[in-house]
């Protein structure tokens, strides 16, 4: 089985070494960076290629000469690589969250009898599918909410952060709004807004933020209440919110001394080296999930909950490993025939399927990525 895998940065590299762990898979990594692919020497199976992967003639010339491809680039680049994986007629699992509706590419991929599986991360992705899980044994969704950060093991003033993916995908979150859904509406807030904190077991007070994670829920599930958000230390979303308020992350240039000038080419110039993660520095992933519903008329919760942490023995960052390894467990779920549905099938898809959901969820068990589970029967509801 020969599968390619588009962009080998800090998530696409965990993906690769998962996948060169396969005996039956060959495997092509390929991206503009060549000390990114440099760092992936050793794998006997594996081939390393430098292309500029924002032409789209070129990934389509490639991926039709492959099994199965992975689009791991950054948001900015993922949707136009995702078209052209499907043009090509190639199935694909992606990982890239590109702001475009996957779904208007879903007749392209259905009449070239495509698998597509986009949002395959851990959120979106894991999340999805936990959805959509419960929601297959239930009749109704009341309410499903979703907290989830990566964070660094060690806090350091005043950004108690570092960027565990692409760092452009990272400012995102913070100017895209976030699109949630309230009594059966969908409505649009500004990212950073909706600030509550959240206790979580084993680690403390964090704070949580609206952003923009439903994507292809707001379509595919009927519930009266969803959200999305964030997960950070305390403090870090009004922190940004000074930035983003002032101007620092707009997009449309400004004149400075007779020169366009974008404020966030400055910004990310400036934000980037202080965000960037430290060797071998350890992080850790954070993930609750909860889905209210009903059950021939009676009340139901499910909910579930991940604390991971940096893998000292791989050298792998804990949101590579739940992002990465979401990826590519579903990789292997469409080789060997587990998940065979054409078009575009966001992870709520693979939640509702048992076969599938219990091979994904398997597989990240042995990967030690544990989702606990819990199912309650509560007298009533809370207020969302």
């Amino acid at each position: 089985m020969n599968i390619v895998v588009f962009g080998a940065g800090l998530v696409g590299s965990a993906i690769i070494h998962d996948l060169c762990s396969e005996p039956a898979f060959s495997v092509t990594a390929v991206d503009i960076d060549q000390s990114v692919l440099d760092r992936l020497a050793g794998h006997e199976r594996l081939l390393r290629l430098r292309e500029d992967l924002s032409d789209p003639e070129l990934v389509r010339r490639i991926a039709a000469s492959f099994d199965i491809a992975v689009g791991a680039v950054p948001g900015m680049l993922g949707y136009q690589v995702l078209r052209a994986v499907i043009e090509a007629g190639t199935d694909i699992v992606d990982i890239s969250f590109s702001p475009e509706d996957p779904f208007t590419l879903d007749r392209c991929a259905t009449e070239g009898g495509v698998t597509a599986i986009v949002d395959c991360g851990i959120a979106p992705g894991c999340s999805n599918a936990l959805l959509g899980h419960a929601r297959s044994m239930l009749d109704r969704v009341h309410r499903f909410a979703c907290y989830v950060g990566g964070l660094p093991l060690v806090r350091r003033k005043p950004w108690e952060y570092s960027a565990v993916f692409s760092p452009s995908d990272v400012i995102e979150e913070y100017t895209r709004p976030a699109r949630l859904v309230e009594n059966g509406k969908v409505i649009t807030m500004p990212a950073l807004t909706g600030v509550e904190e959240i206790e979580i077991e084993g680690l403390g007070t964090l704070e949580a933020f609206n952003t923009d994670g439903l994507r292809t829920l707001l379509v595919t599930i009927d519930a009266e209440n969803m959200v999305e958000k964030t997960l950070r230390y305390p403090g870090h979303a009004q922190l940004l919110r000074v930035f983003r308020d002032a101007g620092f992350f707009r997009k449309e240039p400004i004149d400075i001394n007779g020169k366009p000038i974008r404020p966030l080419d400055v910004t990310s110039a400036l934000l980037f080296p202080l965000w960037k993660r430290r060797e071998e520095e350890e992080d850790l992933t954070v993930m609750h999930v909860m889905v209210e519903g009903e059950k021939n008329g009676s009340p139901l919760r499910f909910t579930y909950d991940l604390l991971d942490r940096y893998d000292k023995r791989t050298r792998t960052t804990s949101m590579a490993r739940t992002t990465g390894y979401t990826c590519s467990v579903a990789v292997r779920m469409v080789a060997e025939g587990i998940y065979r549905r054409v078009g575009i099938s966001p992870p709520e898809y693979i939640g509702a399927d048992a076969a599938a959901y219990a091979f994904l969820t398997r597989g990240l068990r042995e990967r030690s990525i544990i989702f606990h589970e819990k199912l309650e029967s509560p007298e009533r509801w809370e207020k969302p």
